[in-house]
């Protein structure tokens, strides 16, 4: 069964058939370089993570593109409260978005373009633009898109011509021949970055430039377009709209894919609504992998709520994920042949359940509980004297499953060998006790590893210990 994709642009699942076979063409919007990344920023590079390790998984080559706009209203003004050069204000922040790249576990882009670095390909098409009548120069040197000359204006938001002259998000400038016209490049003012064009000194509007990074990287037709369903419109709106006008070709992209946004209560998590939690503050009290299973637990295009509760849900599910990997008991005295191959059908079994759930618009959530049904497997399993051998081939599959989704199923940390010498030492002092029937200081050992993150269990078949995460 093919992979069924939700199209922002059709409003339906679709199969997925990428313009080449076997090669997947994917461009992700990223960040503005105006200030510290919050985790709303992190969730939606994640969610294109995932879908990009799962498409590679099920055998396809993805070119992912993930930009930096470094070149904006709100850089420049950021700059200018701080007293800081434009440019080297969106250096610094792009420096430390790359640090979170790496902290954060994600798959590096194949390229990150920048916008001072696409200024010939972003004059060239505005340019072309002009020549076509799409586009207009004002007096001064400002160019706009003309967008009454696209009839399909408005396909992917919905929203209709006649709407936009009544108060929907519009650049004011009453120059404009039409309201909805868009800047495509703006005259350069004193204090702000400019490059010269044909039109005179100065800089990119802020939908071309995606547009012209598209073009430049991936070319005049792609397959997946991402980000936050708050780009939809105008930014994606007006992406379409200048990307098929210049090409003549028509989808510009055959997938639109929307994330849903992260909540703060019944608000967007942003930095305008001083409601935000930056990356680096996450990742002072959190492993990367707790955000992780956050966004996993939740379908990429609906809103995911941030609050303790659903942070602890999110532990809580990552340790029971790893407690699929614990090793067998020590003394186990190993299953029967007929157990062990039903172990093994029910790794089988969960594999084909995460498929089927990914294959359907990347149902995190329902590939998770594949997961799950497969520790709870491993786990019964191992209770019932499983060996190590017995076991593997289940956990093998879930390791191979998990990483999938970018999961470490061993928490961060000093490696366990690093201590396992004294902890079996301490054990071995506590079995003795025990013995002796010298209960509270037994209990005192176990208690202590306890507080040092040393989780012990007394089972049937001998006592074992594990990392807490």
């Amino acid at each position: 069964m093919a992979i069924q994709v939700y199209n922002t642009l059709t409003r339906r699942k679709e199969p997925f058939q990428p313009l080449e076979d076997g090669v997947v063409r994917m461009y992700v919007c990223g960040p503005t370089v105006y200030d510290k990344a919050h985790l709303g920023h992190a969730m939606s590079v994640m969610v294109y993570d995932i879908i990009r390790r799962y498409l590679e998984y099920r055998g396809y080559t993805v070119r992912h593109v993930m930009n930096y706009t470094d070149v904006d209203d709100k850089i420049i003004r950021r700059a200018r409260e701080l007293g800081e050069d434009p440019m080297a204000l969106a250096e610094h922040y792009i420096e430390e978005f790359e640090r979170h790249i790496r902290e954060l576990g994600l798959l590096q882009p194949h390229v990150k373009p920048r916008v001072s670095q696409e200024i010939p390909w972003i004059v060239r098409i505005v340019e072309g633009l002009i020549e076509k009548n799409f586009a207009y120069v004002l007096e001064g040197g400002d160019v706009y898109f003309h967008v009454p000359q696209k009839p399909d204006y408005g396909k992917l938001s919905g929203r209709r011509l006649e709407d936009l002259q009544e108060g929907f998000r519009i650049e004011p400038d009453p120059r404009k021949k039409h309201p909805a016209d868009f800047a495509l490049w703006k005259a350069a003012k004193p204090g702000e970055p400019s490059w010269d064009s044909p039109w005179g000194p100065g800089r990119p509007g802020w939908h071309i430039e995606c547009s012209a990074m598209n073009i430049h990287h991936l070319g005049e037709q792609i397959d997946i377009h991402g980000g936050g369903q708050d780009l939809i419109f105008p930014h994606h709106e007006n992406e379409i709209a200048q990307s098929e006008a210049y090409t003549g070709k028509a989808p510009f992209v055959r997938y639109w894919l929307h994330n849903g946004l992260l909540m703060v209560g019944d608000t967007k998590m942003a930095k305008s609504e001083g409601n935000f939690v930056t990356i680096d503050d996450f990742l002072k009290e959190h492993e990367a992998d707790v955000l992780r299973m956050m966004v996993l637990q939740s379908h990429y295009r609906r809103p995911l709520l941030f609050n303790e509760a659903t942070v602890h849900q999110a532990e809580a599910a990552l340790e029971r994920l790893r407690g699929g990997m614990r090793p067998a008991f020590p003394q186990a005295p190993g299953l029967d042949a007929a157990r062990v191959h039903e172990l093994n059908h029910q790794a089988e079994e969960a594999r084909r359940a995460f498929e089927e759930a990914m294959d359907d618009d990347f149902n995190t959530p329902a590939a998770l509980a594949a997961l799950f049904t497969l520790v709870r497997h491993i786990n019964q399993a191992r209770d019932a004297g499983a060996t190590d051998a017995q076991l593997r081939k289940a956990q093998a599959t879930l390791l191979e499953l998990a990483g999938v989704f970018g999961l470490t199923l061993t928490p961060e940390g000093p490696a366990t060998g690093d201590i396992a010498p004294f902890v079996d030492l301490l054990l071995e002092v506590r079995q003795e006790l025990r013995r002796q029937k010298m209960w509270a200081l037994a209990d005192r050992i176990r208690d202590g590893l306890a507080r040092l993150g040393i989780q012990v269990e007394d089972t049937p078949h001998g006592t074992v210990w594990r990392r807490k995460s």
